[in-house]
């Protein structure tokens, strides 16, 4: 459950970080929403786990950035579920046996 919760905390952190970037760079264009893009929540969940693999703060920042954290926690949460659901498949073990050995943590 560590790793869990410090992933959270990474994604709260980021936000953070990425909210004030993001008033900054109104302030400069004068106006709220000028230049901004909408982005897929899945594509900056891959973006966001993948950089918090590598240890990448800067890829971790701009992922953060792209969308809402309530659509980037859906992201990574869906795409936690797809991957012990493809472990498990390709193992041919259970979902909740994949998830705890994930984890570090003993069979249940």
């Amino acid at each position: 459950m560590g790793r869990v919760v410090c992933l959270f905390r990474r994604i709260r952190e980021a936000w953070d970080r990425s909210r004030t970037a993001r008033r900054t760079e109104q302030g400069k264009e004068g106006k709220a929403g000028v230049g901004s893009r909408s982005h897929n929540l899945f594509e900056a969940a891959a973006a966001y786990v993948s950089a918090c693999v590598d240890d990448d703060q800067d890829g971790i920042d701009e992922a953060a950035g792209r969308v809402s954290p309530e659509a980037l926690s859906f992201g990574v949460n869906e795409l936690a579920c797809r991957a012990v659901i493809a472990l498990a498949r390709e193992r041919d073990e259970r979902l909740r046996d994949v998830a705890r050995a994930l984890l570090g943590l003993p069979a249940s």
